[in-house]
């Protein structure tokens, strides 16, 4: 359990997180209050890494669902291994025709069997998917249920459940309660509106692209070594991209790519040519490159001309 909001931005960045004061608070304020975190903003600002470094910062064992159209039940919570079944079948088939010898009807052999207790919906065929293993794990999890926002508003009913009641119900074998509640993080990069339902059972952080003097401290940490021109310069000139209407904008990842690609490269400064050289590495829609590549001085000098 986190002892203070400085504690949580310490034992984040011990772990290669480095959050914002706001960020540091909120998962302190999730930690001590118990509940799920909802974590919103655009793709590549850290949503997932957030959870990736909370879980290894709190010692906790990290359950990853990753969410998408069509994500049903059997998927997130539990399978049946139906191949499993049909050998265990098999392999007692001889034991199968003593219990059932003597009997006379359909009726009868169904009513034996009944009597022999439900061996084929047994917890030695479940697969649990990692809904189920959040509640069946023998220590602290913390469950990360990555972009939420790409899976049914049906899914999302039936998560609103699993978080109230800490619990899953398995129509074969009943109801299983969680050995230690789970800590939940959900991600979201708003491709559509959540319902009020979800959001309420959530305390909500929206990360947004990190300052530049924050994203220069992260790119100290992730490329130690590099000279420290080029990333200032690497950190405005990708703070000019995000500025420019573009499908979609560099991510703090591709901000590592990129200034790992010009260590690579030998370049010690940013210019123009060097740029529209290596925008490829930013930006991954050929629009995205069309528009950019023109003004490549004009982001190498990392200010855009006031628009007219």
């Amino acid at each position: 359990m986190l002892a203070s909001v400085e504690e949580g931005a310490r034992l984040l960045e011990g772990k290669g997180y480095l959050p914002s004061r706001e960020i540091a608070t909120s998962v302190f304020l999730a930690e001590r209050l118990e509940k799920p975190l909802l974590v919103e903003g655009p793709a590549g600002v850290g949503k997932t890494e957030l959870a990736v470094a909370l879980a290894a910062a709190t010692g906790r064992k990290l359950l990853r669902l990753q969410c998408y159209e069509g994500l049903d039940e059997a998927k997130a919570v539990y399978e049946w291994e139906y191949g499993k079944q049909l050998l265990y079948t098999q392999m007692l088939k001889e034991r199968i025709g003593e219990a059932l010898s003597g009997t006379r009807t359909l009726s009868e052999a169904a009513d034996r069997l009944d009597a022999e207790g439900n061996v084929f919906f047994h917890e030695r065929f479940l697969l649990p998917r990692p809904v189920l293993q959040a509640v069946l794990s023998d220590v602290p999890v913390l469950l990360l249920v990555d972009e939420v926002d790409k899976a049914d508003p049906e899914f999302e009913a039936f998560l609103l459940e699993v978080l109230a009641d800490q619990a899953v119900t398995i129509p074969e074998l009943g109801t299983m309660r969680a050995r230690h509640p789970p800590r939940l993080v959900l991600t979201s990069n708003a491709t559509r509106e959540l319902s009020d339902a979800l959001r309420r059972r959530c305390l909500h952080l929206f990360i947004d692209f990190p300052s530049q003097e924050r994203e220069l401290a992260i790119v100290r940490s992730r490329v130690p070594g590099v000279p420290e021109e080029l990333a200032r310069q690497t950190v405005a000139a990708v703070a000019v991209l995000r500025a420019m209407d573009l499908r979609k904008a560099p991510s703090i990842s591709e901000t590592l790519d990129w200034i790992r690609s010009l260590v690579l490269l030998q370049a010690h400064v940013l210019d123009g040519r060097v740029v529209s050289e290596t925008l490829n590495v930013l930006l991954k829609h050929e629009a995205d490159l069309a528009t950019a590549r023109p003004r490549a001085d004009e982001i190498a000098r990392g200010v855009l001309p006031a628009r007219r």
